[in-house]
């Protein structure tokens, strides 16, 4: 996959409705650390006092002075594994409370240990100690080309942090996608939006997220169409595979879901159709088999003439080819400490072991996806 220009437009590995979780902190005494990961924008009311002082939309911990020196830490697991691209450590709101510094790390590691577990975890640099400014976007590059299953971030010394975002190209591990039902342009997969007509009032990315829509903008919505057009948008699926059942949800769009869809899609030629167009309900989630049944690497979904569509799912078998380099990417990017625990998982230790890691593609496919 080719990263945008501004990574920032990527997923936010460590969003709350991506899976995210904030696992541990040293201190959260003005403002809890569960509001790093709020999808939504911070908000400030001043004013609002609590016996703690006043209210933040944030983590903030207390002055590190009493606190016999050190700094303070937040450990987040991500919700949606993969290649970091840029870090935004957002201090909205944060003026003469923020940290003065900030450190980022990212490990990788297998199944779900515990903070005290990840205390033991090998840890590698994402971002340098940096200066943060106040009220402001704190945006990092990230070159790290490894995959990432968990962030810890260091307030140095101490003090607030409205949001963290950790945008990055997702890895999903090819064990839990294998011979099970994939949704092929899920986020948590590695789907994504290439191109849109528009996104007026929600961006199409939001079709994508896991879970049933929220609320009316937790979708993708257009402007009305003025014009005999209609709005489309492009989707790169997370490997090239055939499609074969589509689900269209217009949850919560009542007097504005389009009037009908239509579904194409392509393999890096011409597009062909998979669904024509078909009329839609409002607040209906609609099932659809496709016809055409062959390979696509990207799907265009068409609503005509406009309106909100609340998640679109494509459930489809990935082609052998992509299945076997969906693993082999996944493994390639591995921290060696993680790709060591794979094998060992899969009965491979010792020196056979590190061999592997030094050449992925010697590995068997099956040992990859767990199945010795």
């Amino acid at each position: 996959m080719t990263a945008p220009h501004d990574p920032t437009t990527l997923p936010d590995l460590a969003a709350r409705p991506h899976g995210g979780t904030v696992m541990a902190a040293s201190d959260e005494f003005f403002a809890d650390k569960e509001n790093l990961i709020k999808p939504e924008a911070p908000t400030y009311q001043p004013h609002t006092f609590t016996p703690k002082g006043q209210q933040y939309d944030g983590w903030e911990t207390r002055r590190r002075f009493g606190r016999r020196g050190g700094h303070d830490w937040v450990l987040v697991r991500l919700g949606a594994p993969g290649v970091v691209r840029a870090i935004d450590v957002d201090t909205a709101f944060f003026l003469g409370n923020y940290p003065e510094q900030c450190r980022i790390e990212g490990t990788g590691v297998e199944g779900y240990p515990g903070p005290e577990e990840l205390e033991r975890a090998d840890w590698f640099e994402l971002v340098p100690a940096s200066p943060l400014k106040g009220g402001e976007h704190n945006v990092f590059a990230v070159h790290a080309e490894r995959r990432v299953t968990h962030v810890r971030l260091h307030a140095l010394p101490d003090g607030g942090i409205a949001r963290l975002r950790v945008h990055g190209e997702v890895v999903p591990d090819p064990r839990d996608l294998d011979a099970v039902p994939f949704d092929l342009v899920s986020t948590l997969h590695g789907g994504r939006v290439v191109e849109c007509s528009d996104s007026f009032f929600s961006p199409p990315a939001n079709m994508l997220q896991p879970g049933e829509s929220r609320f009316m903008a937790d979708g993708w919505e257009t402007g009305r169409r003025r014009d005999d057009g209609h709005d489309w948008a492009v989707v790169e699926l997370a490997c090239e595979a055939t499609p074969l059942v589509a689900e269209i949800a217009t949850t919560h769009y009542r007097g504005n879901s389009p009037d009908r869809v239509s579904l194409s899609g392509s393999a890096g030629g011409e597009w062909f159709p998979l669904l024509p167009e078909t009329k839609l309900q409002a607040d209906t989630t609609h099932r659809f088999r496709l016809g055409a049944p062959r390979p696509v690497t990207r799907v265009r979904i068409a609503i005509h003439p406009d309106g909100g569509v609340g998640r679109f799912r494509l459930y489809g078998q990935p082609t052998e080819a992509a299945r076997e380099a969906l693993a082999r990417r996944w493994f390639t990017l591995l921290p060696e400490s993680q790709a060591l625990a794979v094998l060992a998982g899969a009965g491979v230790g010792g020196a056979e072991a590190g061999r592997l890691v030094a050449a992925v593609e010697h590995v068997p496919l099956g040992v990859l996806l767990g199945k010795g």
